[in-house]
């Protein structure tokens, strides 16, 4: 058992809090005497749909060859991790998304998740994965037709062919549609002539631009006959063998960056340089020789949004990776809290184990029962985009719904890794800040996450028109009178203030205490209810407040629109977050043990809660909640992180990390071994009757 030598011989109060406090917690949920989870079953859970695909990546990375080396030189990073790349392809486990007869297994859901995993050995070995296959292989793969995978997608998965994705401009991020560089047709010649006519049009921030790639994918404003017909795809050669630009082909590295300096980012500039008509990756939109263009889209909007979407998998990676990071980010933190110690109680025991402090618990477990949430929802994220991808599900509704998911959850996802590992970082100490340990690397290679495959504040933009468009299809053709009948029912808070959690706000005192009215009011069906009531009500009070752009001018309506905007991204991201409790609730109900059951359904009640507790501002101006239970819910979150603590060492096992995943020695039992000596040595002393006589107790005579 651990750390039974110092438990008190005193009788415990109680099984969650020991007589003699802090240095006597439970350490784990045998010394607690209370239901343990079943760390196999949960591992299978978090693992997925494609678990098996993940096991295979993470055995393949327990490889030493695919582990970053900190301290080494830019350029020697980068001949590393292109040297991993070949590693892959060797493997076996490069493109499992692409056609078999080009090197692939025809797997959408597979690829992602095993891409994912490599997040664990090097987050560069995993972005410069993605630029190659996710990226320029699927740009040539979903945006071109049979006569392009024949000429070039082989040669991408086997590597024979390294490419870039040349889509951001220094002047354009996420504006995509709004980007500088042209692809004129020339119908004399057949030909396009991609251009950059101005600086801002260079195209920027792009993996192997700057040394290992041969070609790219353009993305250009494509013109024929006077007329734009918006950004289109171009295959574009951009090196020969030898590694030199080829004609009208230029570029700049963009040398050391924060994070994810493996990764050859460089810029791209073209001068006239003109390429095949059929160049042109043509899936959804055609140049004939004549110059005459087709599409089956007639709409360009659509059209554009139609190209995009298809390459919506960066975003969908970007979530599963982000929440890997965290998970072990967490697995560092809380295996180095359940070891080292630091301060004794004051009551002359043995200094107490970093995870016994309610502070400590309040700083990791919430963080945790986030990871878990983000785990389960990237699982139903991920299987909508395989069902998508694979043409089982592929409809227009079907890409709408996975767009706006992507928009919703990433931008959740890659913030709350930075948040984690920050804190993770911070729990850990001085410690913590080596790089040995790996928290101030996971940091630096994450923190460009946030930015990766759009800003996460346009993304959540979209996802808030999204719900605004769904919020006025419900009135679509009512009539004057309906709109009223709705109109009263909103301001008398019919959604909210009819509802059971109203009522058992008013009656704490038939609990017995407000602590207890919160345990039995806040469960399941009232988390859901304060979370999805939240949703709804920001999302119509904006649409309220914008009701009346209809009938301003374009400038005013935008400026009403942007006076309006972060209230948008809030019920954004207030969605984001129901979407994952919703998947967090559907994962336990699919528990079979009841130990498991029990803890995830609190660590559940954790990530619920803690949202409430994050937007309690929005709860108490709103009436949806009195202070007094507003104060209890805080309060209540302190029991539960007290509640878990035991669990919290199986909880971050339950990810399934291996030491060769982990290669963090503060969370390798070092520290353990440390705290053993170092206390085996303090009592050897005190036994000798050697020991120095304190100079406290001196003055106590």
């Amino acid at each position: 058992m651990v750390d039974a030598v110092v438990r008190t011989e005193k009788p415990a109060t109680s099984r969650r809090t020991p007589a003699g406090g802090a240095p006597t917690a439970p350490h784990s949920a045998a010394e607690a005497a209370e239901p343990r989870i079943n760390v196999a079953e949960v591992t299978d859970l978090l693992l997925g749909t494609w678990a098996d695909t993940r096991r295979e990546a993470r055995e393949m990375i327990k490889d030493p060859a695919f582990w970053n080396i900190e301290g080494q030189t830019v350029a020697e990073q980068r001949e590393r991790v292109l040297g991993q790349l070949r590693l892959i392809v060797d493997a076996g486990a490069a493109a499992r998304s692409y056609p078999p007869e080009y090197g692939g297994l025809g797997n959408n859901g597979a690829n992602i998740a095993g891409f994912e995993e490599l997040v664990l050995a090097d987050p560069s070995l995993q972005i410069k994965a993605g630029v190659q296959w996710g990226l320029f292989g699927s740009a040539i793969l979903q945006l071109g037709t049979k006569k392009h995978h024949d000429k070039w997608l082989g040669d991408a998965a086997s590597l024979a062919l390294p490419g870039a994705f040349a889509m951001t401009e220094t002047g354009h991020g996420s504006d995509v549609a709004a980007v500088g560089t042209t692809a004129t047709y020339d119908a004399e010649t057949e030909e396009f002539v991609i251009h950059t006519p101005f600086r801002g049009a260079w195209k920027d921030y792009l993996g192997n631009a700057a040394l290992h790639g041969r070609a790219a994918t353009v993305f250009a404003q494509l013109i024929t006959g006077g007329v734009n017909y918006g950004v289109h795809c171009f295959f574009v050669p951009i090196r020969d063998e030898s590694g030199a630009f080829l004609d009208g082909v230029g570029g700049e590295d963009d040398g050391v960056k924060g994070g994810l300096n493996g990764i050859d980012n460089g810029r791209l500039h073209f001068d006239h340089v003109r390429v095949p008509r059929e160049n042109l990756l043509n899936r959804y939109g055609d140049v004939a020789p004549d110059g005459s263009y087709s599409s089956e889209i007639d709409s360009p909007g659509r059209r554009f949004f139609t190209m995009l979407g298809a390459l919506v998998q960066g975003r969908v990676s970007l979530d599963g990776s982000a929440t890997t990071a965290s998970a072990l980010a967490l697995y560092i933190a809380v295996t180095y809290g359940n070891q080292r110690r630091q301060f004794d109680s004051g009551s002359g025991t043995s200094e107490v184990v970093l995870l016994d402090y309610g502070r400590h618990q309040r700083r990791l477990l919430p963080r945790l029962a986030t990871a878990y949430a983000q785990a389960f929802a990237h699982d139903e994220f991920l299987k909508k985009f395989d069902g998508v991808f694979s043409g089982r599900s592929d409809t227009d509704a079907e890409r709408e719904d996975l767009e706006t998911l992507a928009a919703a959850l990433k931008p959740l996802s890659t913030w709350n890794a930075l948040d984690t590992i920050q804190e993770a970082r911070e729990a850990c100490g001085g410690s913590g800040f080596l790089a040995e340990n790996r928290l101030v690397g996971l940091h630096h290679d994450l923190d460009v996450y946030t930015t990766f495959e759009g800003d996460n504040n346009v993304l959540l933009q979209l996802v808030g028109k999204r719900l605004l468009s769904d919020y006025g299809r419900q009135f679509k053709g009512k009539d004057t009178a309906a709109l009223a009948r709705y109109a009263v029912g909103q301001t008398a808070g019919k959604v909210f203030h009819n509802a059971g959690l109203r009522q058992l706000g008013q009656s704490v005192t038939d609990f017995g205490s407000t602590a207890r009215s919160v345990e039995l009011g806040l469960r399941e069906e009232q988390q859901r209810e304060l979370l999805t009531t939240r949703v709804h009500t920001m999302v119509a009070d904006v649409a309220g407040r914008l009701r009346p752009a209809s009938k301003l001018s374009p400038a005013e309506a935008a400026a009403l629109f942007n006076e309006n905007q972060s209230d948008l991204i809030e019920a954004a991201r207030a969605h984001g977050e129901l979407l994952q409790w919703e998947a967090f609730t559907d994962a336990i109900h699919r528990v079979s043990d009841d130990g498991t059951l029990q803890v995830l359904t609190w660590l559940r009640d954790l990530f619920g809660l803690s949202l409430i507790e994050k937007h309690l501002a929005w709860y108490l101006l709103s009436g949806r909640l009195s202070a007094q239970r507003a104060g209890a819910v805080s309060r209540y979150i302190g029991r539960l992180c007290t509640r878990l603590r035991p669990h919290a060492q199986d909880l971050v096992d339950g990810w399934g990390f291996a030491p060769e995943h982990v290669r963090a020695p503060i969370a390798s039992g070092a520290e353990q071994e440390r705290q053993d000596e170092a206390r085996a040595y303090m009592a050897a002393l005190a036994a000798s009757g050697n020991a120095p006589v304190s100079e406290k107790s001196l003055k106590k005579k």
